[in-house]
């Protein structure tokens, strides 16, 4: 459905370190540098595994319950669209009030971290019907290649998330947030009106 950098960048921008940074940096502050790289390394390895795992499972399902990938993207597109919708808005809100720290327990912080911050909903169904519309070995190989990069990217992002959110990075990674709040809405609506002329609800002109 995808080329190799649409596929990445819809991973990168739906499962990538961005929307991580701020909450982890926030939820650690607490916390000493062995258990961040502890709970860092958990959440990369749990995370990469459910993605895994659930890509497989997914896929048997979509076949059980006979739900097509185009249906499964646009369930997606809608999901992704309010979420990202609520993120663009969200600057016009009252001031929330601080995260809780995490637990110093690798497995209980990593758990909170996961789910859905990390392996987000959207996400993950986007990555299932990738990976039920891949045709041969060498593409499924490629789709996962990609999804432990980005994860990778994650790792690195929680690793370093004290020394880069302050000062001029972290107005630049504001500004960067802010601009993909709105490509996000946009990405979304392009995935929904794509996914309706695929199920022939709508003709969209050449």
């Amino acid at each position: 459905m995808f080329g190799a950098g649409q596929i990445f960048t819809m991973m990168f921008v739906m499962l990538g370190p961005l929307k991580l940074l701020g909450p982890f940096a926030a939820q650690t502050r607490e916390l000493e540098d062995a258990q961040i790289r502890r709970i860092a390394l958990t959440v990369f390895a749990i995370a990469l595994a459910a993605a895994v795992g659930g890509c497989f499972v997914g896929r048997q399902l979509l076949t059980a319950w006979a739900v097509s990938t185009p249906a499964l993207v646009l369930a997606a597109a809608i999901v992704l669209f309010l979420v990202a919708l609520r993120i663009v808005l969200e600057q016009y809100q009252p001031a929330r009030p601080p995260a809780e720290p995490l637990p110093p327990e690798a497995a209980a912080a990593a758990m909170r971290l996961v789910f859905p911050l990390v392996l987000t909903p959207y996400g993950i169904a986007t990555l299932i019907a990738l990976i039920a519309s891949s045709e041969t070995a060498r593409e499924t190989w490629l789709i996962f290649a990609m999804l432990t990069g980005v994860m990778l990217l994650n790792l690195g992002a929680m690793l370093l998330a004290r020394k880069v959110m302050h000062g001029t990075l972290l107005l630049v990674l504001y500004v960067l947030g802010a601009v993909l709040g709105v490509l996000q809405v946009a990405l979304a609506v392009q995935m929904i009106v794509r996914q309706l002329a695929i199920l022939g609800l709508i003709d969209v002109p050449g």
